[in-house]
């Protein structure tokens, strides 16, 4: 096997590792760990300390045809595996991703970082979702036709579809592997991945385990590199049936136009513009808290973070200053200090981006409550920042942010605050705080959002089907429609007259 240090790693937390076999500097192809053509790699580096964490290899576009090919080679043998024999290996890997909990949540946080117990959770959610998928797909053919032909019989069932790529983000390094990668695994298709650049170690590190859970060569190939030369590749090959991908609407929509000549089985999880809306008959503790969460966790660095939060006029000021108090709460820093809430920022263009929709709603007359600039832990750090009194023409109330800004505004009626909350070209999630039952009935219909929190901010999970309406994202993660994604419908009509 390939020593796994191309280059040396210059993090000192890195020694922290149990089983520093999970730290992977090399691809994954066809079972083997291979290094790029000519030894071409690219810098890994902590978003907290800019320390560099590893070089990882970069893969050219003949490599990831290599990939591609192995994919192809493995799927008749995987596609013809019984489902209890996939679930099999599902499951240890699952086992090994719960073993190597601490391990793979430190180098998620190292590459990423968000704080040690977020990266925690997220490991428990991705293993989730191997675990749901390692028994989901026993149950992929539960469908009959009742025959309207004399003298004959009908058979639906549904097969996999062949090789599924998957392009991965980098704010859910490990979540977002698996819960493509399980649901297409079950169903019987093989897999070529592409993690973000900015975090590729959580995915190596998943390939290590599930060489170690059994995975047949082939089977789960993971490619490093530069997103446009191997993305280009899985789009461009007939041979890849199916794309998953997360990540903007930009770029989804890209990806789907370089799709159309092989028509491809295409699932996207795009961007989002949460509405949390807060109605007068909420708790304002409650509701504060609720609010910190939503627009908070990973450092406002997610889909599903609340980006226009809505306060009825009548508790808009309470609301504001407990709201207030709970974000000056938050501890900004390393990811793997004790204690911290916010980590840094990815990269320097996400910095700019929440400073520039800052000044913006400033300029246009918003009010700054909390924050505002970045914060003395360094470059790519920013204060948990208030905005309240937000106009509907700032920026931050068209665009996503994918930083720790939250911005307020004030509303009157149901149907207003109904109005604004869909003036959007997405439609991922929307989060409703209010005692009125009939309401939270009337909102679960009304907002035209493919996901409706109501009184919680939680609500994902290995069951739910995840997805959004509009230009939010195509198809569903999760649940059992996830692993349908990735199979294709077949009918048989059999004569059974003689």
């Amino acid at each position: 096997m390939t020593a796994i240090f191309a280059r040396p790693a210059y993090h000192e937390a890195l020694t922290r590792l149990a089983d520093r076999h999970l730290l992977r500097d090399l691809a994954y192809v066809d079972g083997r760990w291979v290094a790029g053509a000519d030894g071409q790699s690219f810098q890994v580096t902590d978003p907290a300390s800019s320390a560099t964490l590893a070089w990882v290899a970069s893969l050219s576009a003949e490599e990831t045809d290599a990939a591609i090919d192995a994919a192809a080679t493995a799927f008749p043998v995987w596609r013809a595996k019984l489902p209890q024999e996939r679930a099999a290996i599902l499951k240890e890997w699952h086992r090994l991703m719960l073993e190597a909990r601490e391990d793979l949540a430190l180098l998620m946080t190292l590459e990423q970082g968000k704080p040690l117990a977020e990266s925690r959770g997220e490991i428990d959610y991705a293993a989730s979702f191997v675990e749901w998928y390692a028994e989901e797909g026993k149950r992929v053919n539960a469908e009959s036709v009742t025959s309207h032909l004399a003298g004959a019989e009908m058979i639906v069932r549904r097969e996999a579809l062949g090789v599924a790529g998957i392009v991965t983000p980098w704010n859910f390094p490990s979540a977002m592997v698996t819960r493509k990668a399980a649901a297409a695994l079950a169903a019987g298709c093989t897999v070529v991945a592409h993690p973000s650049s900015e975090t590729p170690l959580s995915a190596l590190a998943l390939a290590e385990l599930a060489e170690r859970a059994g995975m047949p060569a082939g089977v789960f190939n993971v490619v490093t590199g530069d997103a446009a030369t191997i993305v280009g590749r899985l789009c461009d090959d007939a041979r890849v049936r199916a794309m998953s991908f997360t990540g903007s609407t930009e770029i989804g929509r890209l990806i789907a136009a370089q799709c159309a000549p092989t028509m491809k089985r295409l699932v996207m999880e795009l961007g989002g513009h949460a509405p949390l809306i807060v109605f007068d008959d909420a708790d304002i503790d409650r509701a504060a808290e609720i609010a910190v969460t939503a627009k908070f966790a990973t450092s406002g660095q997610d889909c599903l973070a609340a980006n226009r939060i809505f306060v009825q006029r009548s508790i808009f000021e309470a609301f504001n200053a407990a709201f207030a108090k709970r974000i000056a709460a938050l501890t900004v820093g390393n990811g793997l200090a004790d204690g911290v809430d916010i980590g840094p920022l990815m990269h320097e263009r996400a910095v700019m981006k929440v400073e520039a929709q800052v000044k913006d709603a400033l300029d246009k007359g918003a009010r700054l409550l909390a924050g505002g600039k970045r914060h003395r832990a360094g470059s790519l750090f920013f204060e948990p920042t208030l905005i309240t009194n937000v106009p509907a023409d700032a920026v931050i109330m068209r665009e996503e942010t994918f930083g720790p800004v939250a911005a307020v505004a004030v509303f009157d009626t149901e149907d207003e605050v109904v109005a604004r909350a869909n003036d959007t070209e997405y439609g991922l999630v929307a989060y409703v705080v209010t005692e009125n039952g009939a309401r939270q009935m009337r909102l679960g219909r009304a907002l035209e959002y493919g996901m409706v929190a109501i009184n919680r901010v939680k609500i994902t999970g290995g069951p739910v089907p995840f997805g959004g309406w509009k230009q939010s994202g195509l198809g569903r993660e999760g649940s059992r429609h996830g692993v349908e994604a990735f199979t294709e419908l077949k009918y048989l009509c059999i004569d059974t007259a003689g």
